[in-house]
C-alpha cells in the first residue's frame, strides 16, 4: 500500500525497476550501511538513458524512518546544486521506502580518506569550499523562499565524486525555516552525529543555522588534522581548540600535510587563515560564530593562494645543484670514454 504524498508523485520509481536497477539489492551492490537502512549502487534505466544510481532502502524490519524518508524526499526535490546529491526519485510501493539519488560517490565519502597521503592539501581545500558553497546555498538561496538548516554534516555524508568534487548528502533530519528567522532557534533535541553535535543546544534547548557552522568547522579540522571528530572517547573540535589557543596546531597536522606545507612557499598567513576560520565556527557561542557567506570567501581566498603554491627558493637551490653535479658526472664520463677511444 502507497503513502505516497501528492506533490512528489512525478518522482516515484516502481519498485521493480529498482530492483532490476541493484540486481534484487544483491550484497556485492552494498556501499553504505547506515542507521535507515543500506545504500545500494545499481544502474537505472530512466527517460531512454542509464543512468548509475544510489538507493537508501529503509530496514522494514523495524518500521522506522518514514518521517526521515519523507524529509529527505521533501528536501531533494527542492535542492538543486552542484555540490549536493540530486534526487532521482523514490519507491514507496509493497512495504518498501527506498529514495534513489544520482551515484555520487565513485570516491567513497569523505570520512574514507581523512588520512589518505594522496589526498593534497589542494584537493582538500577545494572539498572544503564545495562544502562550504553547499550550505551556503541552503541557508541563503533566496529562489526557495526558505532556508535549509542541515543538521547532519559531518565527513560521512559529504561523498565525493570521480573528480573529488564533494556532494552533501543526508538530509533526513534537515529542517526549513522561512529566510527572515534563521536566527532563531527551533526547539529540538540533540541532532546529528557524536562529535559534531552543536553544544549550544543544551543551552538554548534548540538549533538554528549556525549548528551547522558548528558541525562544519569540526569537518575543517578533520580535513587538516587526518583525524575524525569523535575517536578513542576524545573529541577532536576540543583537542583543536586546545591546540590553536596554544599555538600547537602544527602537533596534529596531518604529517603528510606538513610534509607537502615544508616543501613548498605556503604562506603561514593562509594556513592561519583557514584555522582561524574553523576555529572561529567552534564558537561556544552562536552569535559568535561567522555566516556561511563570510566562511566561503575566506576559504576561496586560501584556496586560490594554495593554487598559486611555489617551491621554496632554497629548493630552487637544491635542485640547480642536482641538475648541476648530473651534467658534470655526465660530461665527466663521455671525457673519460672519448679519452679511452683516443689515447
Amino acid at each position: 500500500m502507497t503513502t505516497t504524498i501528492p506533490k512528489f508523485a512525478h518522482l516515484l520509481i516502481p519498485l521493480e525497476d529498482v530492483v532490476k536497477a541493484t540486481d534484487n539489492f544483491h550484497q556485492d551492490n552494498i556501499i553504505g550501511r547506515g542507521g535507515l537502512g543500506h545504500v545500494y549502487k545499481g544502474q537505472l534505466q530512466r527517460s531512454g538513458e542509464l543512468i548509475s544510481i544510489s538507493a537508501l532502502r529503509l530496514n522494514r524490519k523495524h518500521r522506522q524512518g518514514v518521517v526521515e524518508f519523507w524529509t529527505e524526499v521533501s528536501m531533494l526535490s527542492d535542492l538543486k546544486h552542484p555540490n549536493i546529491v540530486s534526487i532521482v526519485g523514490f519507491c514507496d510501493d509493497k512495504h518498501e521506502k527506498i529514495i534513489v539519488t544520482t551515484y555520487e560517490a565513485k570516491n567513497g565519502s569523505l570520512r574514507k580518506h581523512l588520512n589518505n597521503p594522496n589526498l593534497t592539501w589542494t584537493q582538500r581545500l577545494k572539498i572544503c569550499v564545495g562544502v562550504a558553497r553547499a550550505l551556503s546555498y541552503l541557508h541563503y538561496d533566496d529562489g526557495r523562499g526558505y532556508g535549509v538548516i542541515h543538521l547532519n554534516v559531518n565527513s560521512s555524508t559529504i561523498l565525493l565524486d570521480e573528480n573529488w568534487e564533494p556532494k552533501l548528502s543526508g538530509f533526513k533530519v534537515s529542517i526549513k525555516q522561512s529566510l527572515n528567522r534563521m536566527d532563531q532557534v527551533i526547539l529540538s533535541e540533540p541532532i546529528g552525529t557524536i562529535g559534531y553535535v552543536d553544544p549550544e543546544i543544551e543551552k538554548t534547548k534548540g538549533v538554528t543555522h549556525k549548528s551547522d557552522i558548528y558541525a562544519f568547522g569540526v569537518v575543517l579540522f578533520e580535513i587538516l588534522c587526518g583525524r575524525r571528530a569523535y575517536e578513542a572517547n576524545r573529541h577532536l573540535a576540543l583537542l583543536a581548540k586546545y591546540h590553536f589557543e596554544n599555538k600547537t596546531l602544527s602537533d596534529i597536522i596531518l604529517p603528510d600535510l606538513k610534509n607537502q606545507m615544508s616543501g613548498y612557499q605556503i604562506s603561514l598567513g593562509s594556513l592561519r587563515k583557514y584555522s582561524e576560520t574553523a576555529y572561529s565556527c567552534l564558537n561556544e557561542e552562536r552569535a559568535h560564530r561567522p555566516h556561511m557567506l563570510d566562511i566561503v570567501n575566506e576559504l576561496e581566498k586560501v584556496t586560490e593562494k594554495a593554487l598559486n603554491f611555489q617551491p621554496r627558493p632554497e629548493n630552487f637551490v637544491r635542485l640547480f645543484l642536482v641538475i648541476f653535479f648530473f651534467c658534470l658526472l655526465t660530461l665527466l664520463y663521455f671525457t673519460s670514454v672519448y679519452s679511452k677511444e683516443y689515447h
